[in-house]
């Protein structure tokens, strides 16, 4: 039977070897709470005081971007409201105009109507002063007034000098307080009509020649 091998080894029990080298732990300093809560507070104010200044620049470009379509807005409709105000100002000028027109008519009608021989009576003092040598003068008027119209004529050939002929004479086709005055070389007419007419013209004349320009400005703008 064989015999058990004998177990051998130079280990030397005597001699300890010395154990593995262990990392120290990192010492983490204690920070008082105090400070903590100091540095968290600093740290939310600035937070916040960051927000608050971004804000307020968003909130600036945004006004700032409302105010200025707010202006152009404004502006738009004031220059719609100052050619509506123009356009109203021209109106109540043009009815205004006709207005005074109108009643200057009816005036003129009235007071043809009521002095007949008054027109026709300057009309001829004023032509007498200056028909000296004139051979004849001719008056032509409504035959109503042809009576008081030789009166008044006869009058004035006495003050003004004229010592030609003097024929009055009653036309039916003559309106009421129009004349006609005629001589060799020349003549003189009064018609209400045609005057009317000549101011008719000179109103339309004047309301077209404002209403130019405002024509011209708004298709500029």
């Amino acid at each position: 039977m064989a015999s058990p091998a004998r177990f051998t080894f130079d280990l030397d029990l005597a001699r300890s070897e010395p154990p593995p080298a262990v990392a120290p732990e990192p010492v983490v300093p204690s920070v008082p709470e105090d400070l903590v809560a100091q540095l968290v507070a600093q740290a939310r104010e600035q937070a916040y005081a960051e927000g608050v200044t971004a804000g307020e620049r968003s909130a600036g470009t945004v006004a700032a971007q409302t105010l200025a379509a707010a202006a152009g807005t404004l502006a738009a409709r004031t220059s719609e409201m100052t050619a509506a105000l123009d356009a109203m100002a021209g109106q109540v000028q043009r009815d205004a105009i006709e207005l005074a027109a109108s009643i200057g008519r009816k005036l003129a009608l009235h007071l043809l109507a009521r002095y007949p021989t008054t027109e026709l009576d300057a009309l001829i003092g004023e032509c007498m002063q200056s028909l000296n040598g004139v051979p004849h003068l001719v008056i032509r008027c409504h035959p109503d007034i042809a009576d008081a119209i030789r009166d008044l004529a006869t009058a004035h050939r006495h003050t003004s000098g004229f010592a030609g002929r003097l024929v009055v004479m009653g036309d039916p086709d003559i309106r009421l307080g129009d004349g006609r005055l005629e001589w060799v070389d020349g003549g003189l007419v009064r018609d209400i009509a045609a005057t009317s007419r000549d101011i008719d013209h000179m109103i339309s004349a004047y309301l077209a020649a404002r209403s130019g320009p405002a024509s011209q400005e708004e298709s500029g703008s």
